[in-house]
């Protein structure tokens, strides 16, 4: 289960200071909630900025294909290594 995405290397960076954030009501304005994993799930706030970049527009489609709408985490469920991710949005700019 999972996809892979081509193009972007397996090299880990740091998402944000707000990545390990665990409540709704821990999540800064301007954020959103994803959950990402192929397994395991590892939860990160991202700027919603990040809806406006074609990376990660087809990284939600990609997730939309495999998942649905229904997210039962309360967040968005992207099945893609946390690597991927974490290189991924090393990429876009906020």
């Amino acid at each position: 289960m999972g996809f892979r995405l081509p193009g972007i290397s397996n090299t880990k960076r740091s998402l944000t200071p707000y990545q390990t954030v665990s409540k709704t009501s821990d999540i800064p304005k301007g954020y959103f909630a994803v959950y990402v994993g192929e397994s395991q799930k590892k939860r990160f706030v991202v700027p919603i900025s990040y809806l406006n970049q074609p990376l990660f527009q087809d990284l939600l489609s990609q997730a939309e294909e495999e998942f649905g709408y229904h997210h039962p985490m309360g967040g968005i469920t992207i099945p893609c290594s946390e690597d991927t991710f974490l290189d991924l949005t090393s990429h876009l700019s906020v």
